[in-house]
């Protein structure tokens, strides 16, 4: 980042130009921003990396959010103070997209992507530590979420990722901490394997970005 002019990324020895910057504010070019992504992803996903014309409308959303275009966001019911929970089919692309889109905004705090079967493994292993941690003041991308294990610790069953969710909604409450996750669940299948009260918070804690139920599966 450049941080006389952040509307210009640097990669290695080339410079991004995401946009215009007047006064103190960056006039952002989505064109200009799918052209870095492109070459962002590469760099982070291997050469085979693309991003698909066919994606473009739901990027365009997502991109508008995390550069706080507060007027397009409106548009789109986008409430950048909340999460993203992006939701879709396997392999359409969720989890790349979250780890990408970050590097678009390098000035901002970032957040740590984790899969959520991971934390469960993590919750089997040392018991309730593990939603202790989550319940800190970093900002997290729950991967994968809704299709992670129950956690069982000394017998008894714990629906792991339910109560860190409970803890990360206090957080965002009290203190504006976000949380992201992405899911191939939709909304029914979400409340079905967390409950009622969960769901509820979710609502709250995210907004809803979804891939056509029909994309398909890129990494075929």
């Amino acid at each position: 980042m450049n941080l006389h002019q952040p509307n210009i990324i640097i990669e290695g020895d080339s410079h991004y130009t995401l946009g215009t910057l007047r006064g103190n504010k960056v006039f952002y070019d989505f064109d200009k921003m799918l052209i870095y992504l492109n070459v962002k992803g590469k760099l982070l996903f291997g050469k085979n990396f693309r991003i698909f014309e066919e994606d473009h409308p739901l990027l365009y959303k997502l991109c508008n959010y995390f550069i706080k275009e507060e007027y397009n966001c409106r548009k789109f019911n986008i409430d950048v103070r909340k999460g993203l929970l992006l939701s879709g089919p396997v392999g359409c692309g969720k989890t790349s997209l979250m780890k990408l889109l970050r590097h678009l905004v390098p000035h901002q705090r970032p957040y740590e992507v984790i899969p959520a079967r991971n934390i469960t493994f993590g919750f089997n292993n040392v018991g309730f530590k593990i939603i202790e941690a989550y319940g800190d003041k970093k900002f997290y991308c729950f991967d994968d979420l809704g299709i992670e294990p129950t956690g069982k610790y000394f017998g008894k069953d714990c629906n792991v990722l339910g109560e860190i969710l409970l803890s990360r909604h206090d957080l965002f409450l009290n203190h504006n901490i976000l949380t992201h996750a992405t899911t191939n669940l939709n909304a029914q299948e979400l409340e079905a394997r967390y409950g009622s009260r969960v769901r509820s918070r979710m609502r709250e804690l995210f907004n809803l970005i979804a891939f056509d139920e029909h994309t398909g599966d890129k990494r075929k």
